[in-house]
């Protein structure tokens, strides 16, 4: 079990974990913030292979569907690796998708058990369709388990569905490996880091970048239950992290804490990796300013197991504003005849590698639609790829702001506002229009004692932006609704935000 810049791993993840398990039995895996020991790679091995035997016993078939219900920490991680090294499916559910999400998801997905934690019984309760039950062990020792091959189903994770319902993403052992595999080439990761998850595990950076990057590079992860702005530093600290995986709205949250690290583990820190979402320069060149610590700008997407581009590390050319260019798989831009385009040409970005998704579950029309000739994945992003190969992207298809006829792209709206040192979260949005077709408006949340005002944000955008890209209306809100990384979901904007009374 090599790891190779240009080859994505071999085998399936049963036998990476035993690879793990026999080569450092005794290294820390996983550790966590609950007092209790350290996780090793034997003994998550032995737990995963435990769990397995018990599922299979259950007469469940290769590739079964098990449903996940359980938030970050130590039997979240058991749970993952358990599923997999069984042969079965492992549909981890998005404990912050609302009931209704959820029971989609429950019943969709097919699974005959759930392995649910105790804090989730009652959402299981209210959510689980008729005849999916619980997860009651048995004892399986001795039981034989499915063999396995790289091509076999290994996850199932559902989108946020913010633009209808959410579908089911497929991976297969290999795409699940390779999605461990880019982050870990891109970032040089190794079995001497150790890594600080703050993501929830049931979103694809979560799972991916952190979790499996650990099992392709042998590393060790410290896994928090959930962010904490005030207990960030001191869990890197704590954990002797050497980088750290987190969203913009984490970033920006970081910045404006009081907070700050302490020379030792400012100095222990090889990077911070920043995905999910646009990243403001302004943003990241106060944070590296005010930390010293260097923010890797990346993109990647739950139907590419994460990470698809990345800046590369220090002392490399990081261009701030671009997520970067390819790790392990290739990216081009299509135009809309889906055929690729020159650099510096704007079209939809699109990938293939061997991180794609095998495609979604029960919808074949969704992936026909999804994957252009060739075997390119179209990720509904637009952008242009310079001549060096790095990749900007300008917005979302389904985003863009039509007024008048001329496209504006949110992203420019949102760094516009986030250049303001007091803007925590910013974001643009489209309101209907019966002059323009659409107007523009934004959401912002400011920093605790702001004097800030809407004319004072609208005159920023006036200044960078010129009067007809600039929001008509700003509205300042306590918080913006994000979804399970982070990520600030627009579609539920203009809903929470009154439309302005016409003067």
């Amino acid at each position: 079990m090599k790891i190779d810049a240009q080859t994505p791993p071999a085998g399936t993840l049963r036998d990476w974990l035993d690879h793990r398990a026999a080569t450092t039995p005794d290294r820390p895996a996983f550790l966590f913030f609950d007092g209790g020991d350290p996780l090793t790679w034997a003994a998550l091995r032995d737990r995963a292979r435990q769990l397995a035997q018990a599922l299979t016993v259950q007469d469940l078939a290769k590739g079964t569907s098990v449903a996940i219900l359980q938030p970050n920490g130590r039997a979240a991680i058991e749970s993952l690796f358990g599923v997999l090294y069984g042969g079965f499916r492992a549909t981890v559910i998005n404990l912050v998708a609302g009931d209704e999400a959820i029971a989609y998801a429950l019943d969709h997905c097919e699974a005959p058990v759930a392995l649910v934690g105790e804090a989730q019984q009652d959402l299981f309760s209210r959510t689980r369709p008729d005849g999916q039950t619980a997860f009651a062990p048995r004892d399986g020792v001795g039981a034989e388990l499915h063999p396995l091959r790289p091509e076999d189903d290994a996850l199932l994770m559902y989108t946020s569905g913010t633009t209808g319902r959410p579908k089911g993403v497929i991976h297969s052992h290999a795409s699940l490996l390779a999605g461990g595999w880019t982050p870990t080439i891109a970032h040089e990761l190794s079995a001497s880091d150790c890594g600080l998850c703050v993501l929830p595990i049931y979103h694809i950076n979560g799972l991916c970048v952190t979790v499996m990057s650990t099992l392709i590079s042998g590393g060790t992860l410290a896994v928090a239950e959930k962010f904490s702005a005030s207990r960030f530093w001191d869990q890197c600290e704590t954990a002797r992290a050497t980088w750290f995986s987190v969203v913009p709205t984490i970033i920006s949250h970081l910045l404006h804490s009081d907070i700050t690290p302490g020379e030792a583990t400012r100095a222990r820190l090889r990077l911070g990796r920043s995905a999910s979402s646009a990243l403001s320069p302004d943003v990241q060149t106060a944070f590296e300013t005010r930390f010293d610590v260097p923010i890797i700008e990346t993109m990647g997407l739950t139907e590419t197991a994460a990470q698809i581009l990345s800046n590369p590390l220090p002392p490399g050319v990081r261009k701030i504003g671009s997520p970067g260019r390819a790790y392990g798989n290739e990216a081009c831009i299509l135009s809309p005849a889906l055929t690729p385009l020159p650099p510096d040409t704007q079209g939809e970005i699109a990938v293939r590698g061997p991180n794609v998704m095998r495609g979604y579950f029960k919808n074949p029309d969704a992936t026909r639609d999804t994957f252009g000739p060739d075997g390119w994945l179209r990720t509904g992003d637009l952008g242009h790829i310079d001549a060096d190969g790095y990749v900007y992207v300008t917005g979302r298809l389904k985003e863009l702001i039509i007024k008048g006829g001329e496209n504006i792209a949110p992203r420019e709206i949102d760094e516009a506002l986030y250049a303001h040192p007091d803007v925590v979260e910013a974001a643009a949005f489209a309101r209907p229009c019966k002059t323009y077709g659409e107007r523009v408006e934004a959401a912002v949340r400011l920093c605790d004692g702001s004097p800030l005002t809407e004319a004072d944000l609208i005159a920023l955008c006036h200044d960078r932006l010129g009067r007809f890209k600039s929001p008509d209306c700003i509205h300042l809100l306590d918080d913006l609704p994000k979804g399970p990384s982070g990520k600030i979901q627009r579609i539920k904007l203009p809903e929470l935000c009154p439309e302005p009374v016409a003067s």
